[in-house]
């Protein structure tokens, strides 16, 4: 029996939203503010989106960002998977503690250790950084992310399933590609989805392991905002906004229609073993 919500309830959930969501609305109004002065409304203005276009390093920042959030997210995805895999497939190996401890240690960890260490690791075996070195720091810190959100979709999968297709001849890699990876992929769209948001706007980590040529848009708008928060900041906050919602509203109508079309296969082809 579904519990219905009390008034307390309500009131925490309002209050949440709102704690949540003021300040996102207040950026996103600013940003249309025709006054320099971020602070004070004098009229309604998209100068500031023409202006942010303009500003010296603010192309190069978002190459670098975009690229360093695809490139991160896809190898996530794909050793996070593996790692996910080896986890729930081999329920016993030797050293699975440790390998899980170690999987899941940067999600507890905080980013400024995390950052510093990393950074001091480069230094010490000799890297040149830059883009290199975050795309492996931001790897490390998103993939157990990933692990987590594959992990409990495949603890939640029917292995009779799989056993079926070998027992009709399949090896375990036909298996893997056509049953396992379609059942599980809605799961590891939405790790890449959460791989690509973190990597996107980090900005500890990547302080403490970028170099020349590194230059994100978290640690360009940082480096503007130490000056005074413009409309600028304001715009280009917005349009980022912008962005992660509109993926992850793709996103969300992917994975809608894959689990949809994945319970309409199997409620056919539970009426032909029937039949």
């Amino acid at each position: 029996m579904r519990k219905k919500m009390t008034a307390l309830n309500w009131t925490a959930l309002i209050l949440g939203l709102i704690f949540l969501y003021t300040p996102i609305i207040l950026v996103i109004v600013y940003s249309f503010n025709e006054s320099k002065l971020v602070t004070v409304w004098s009229g309604f203005s998209t100068k500031w989106y023409s202006d942010l276009f303009e500003q010296e390093g603010i192309w190069s920042a978002t190459k670098t960002s975009l690229l360093l959030a695809i490139s991160t997210s896809t190898f996530a995805v794909v050793l996070g998977t593996m790692a996910a895999f080896a986890l729930v497939k081999f329920r016993r190996f030797k050293g699975k503690t440790r390998f899980s401890g170690i999987t899941y240690a940067p999600m507890v960890m905080p980013e400024i250790i995390m950052g510093s260490s990393l950074g001091l690791t480069f230094v010490a075996l000799k890297f040149s950084t830059g883009f290199f070195t975050m795309m492996i720091a931001h790897i490390t810190f998103t993939m157990c992310y990933v692990v987590v959100v594959v992990q409990s979709r495949l603890t939640g999968f029917d292995r009779h399933i799989e056993e079926a297709a070998m027992d009709l001849g399949a090896d375990g890699i036909r298996t893997f590609f056509y049953i396992t990876l379609p059942m599980i992929f809605p799961a590891i769209i939405s790790g890449w989805l959460l791989s690509f948001t973190l990597s996107l706007d980090d900005l500890v980590i990547a302080t403490f392991t970028t170099g020349p040529g590194g230059t994100t848009l978290p640690i360009w708008i940082y480096s503007k905002a130490r000056l005074g928060v413009s409309p600028n900041i304001n715009a280009l906050s917005t349009l980022m906004i912008g962005i992660v919602a509109t993926i992850v509203f793709l996103v969300t109508l992917i994975n809608l229609y894959l689990t949809k079309r994945r319970e309409e296969d199997e409620k056919n082809a539970a009426k032909e073993a029937l039949s």
